[in-house]
């Protein structure tokens, strides 16, 4: 429900929905590289693609949008940003609250080693670990649900220790994605997937085997 979100959040990050409002998140695992994103970069190839992710995560939002044509549907992408430049929702926060995947958190630590210097939280879902992304949010305005209740998301990094770990290693040696398998994954990205989302973005094209000119 959009008032879970809106709960736990200043009012300036609220998304403008009563609170009964039934919401979405929506993740992507790690089987999306091959199941989605590589059929539809063929299907596109001769149409002019920017960013493939975005555009292949919009195009499938959209096509779930289609299956409820009597519905309102609103979708909010996690890239897209207030002219304010904030984000137009916190996508781990969303995650956490819908009980998707739990977002660990300087203050899930008690004993914070880190002093002054500023420390970012990071979710992490029972099955994937961090091999996974939130992609967006679906609302439906004129779908309310007074009785849906909350579950709560599986804490997988339950000790005080790993936690500091998965914050030590997000913060300071993301590159290395050794946060990504704090604890025991039953899925990860393949080799390939892993090289396409490390290499710069204007370069990720000749892997995916697009031209210059569809890009």
């Amino acid at each position: 429900k959009v008032g879970w979100y809106n709960a736990v959040l200043q009012p300036a990050f609220h998304l403008p929905y009563p609170d009964d409002t039934l919401a979405f998140v929506v993740l992507s695992t790690p089987s999306m590289f091959d199941k989605a994103l590589k059929p539809f970069v063929n299907k596109e190839r001769l149409k002019i693609i920017r960013d493939p992710v975005d555009q292949c995560v919009s195009h499938h939002f959209s096509r779930v949008k289609e299956k409820f044509p009597d519905q309102k549907v609103d979708i909010i992408f996690d890239y897209e940003i207030l002219p304010s430049r904030k984000p137009k929702f916190l996508a781990q926060t969303a995650a956490h609250v819908a009980g998707a995947a739990y977002y660990y958190q300087r203050r899930d630590v008690k004993l914070d080693p880190w002093g002054k210097k500023k420390i970012y939280g990071v979710c992490i879902h029972p099955k994937y670990g961090g091999w996974f992304a939130i992609r967006g949010l679906l609302l439906f305005p004129d779908i309310q649900v007074p009785f849906l209740e909350q579950s709560a998301p599986v804490d997988c990094v339950s000790t005080e220790e790993k936690r500091t770990e998965l914050l030590e290693q997000f913060n300071f040696h993301w590159q290395d994605g050794r946060y990504r398998d704090i604890i025991e994954v039953k899925e990860r990205y393949s080799e390939e997937q892993k090289a396409y989302f490390a290499t710069p973005p204007a370069e990720r094209f000749k892997l995916l085997g697009l031209t210059q000119e569809a890009q």
